[in-house]
């Protein structure tokens, strides 16, 4: 399990676990960011990750992005 950020720009990953806050948690949920989510990674920029996932491109801080290991 590794966070987010060191993740494979271009390979599939499935959400294992998200840390954080209860807010930080809801945040992710709502743009479709949940355990066992399938999740592409498309580009990372400074930290920063672009993401696709359920057909939608989303993008994520650094600090976000930390906290979710796939």
């Amino acid at each position: 399990m590794l966070p987010l950020t060191l993740a494979a720009v271009g390979q599939s990953h499935q959400i294992k676990r998200i840390g954080g806050n209860i807010e930080t948690k809801k945040f992710l949920e709502n743009i479709g960011l949940t355990v066992g989510a399938s999740i592409t990674i498309i580009q990372t920029m400074s930290g920063n990750v672009i993401v696709k996932v359920k057909e939608s491109r989303v993008a994520i801080s650094r600090e976000m992005a930390g906290k979710i290991m796939v």
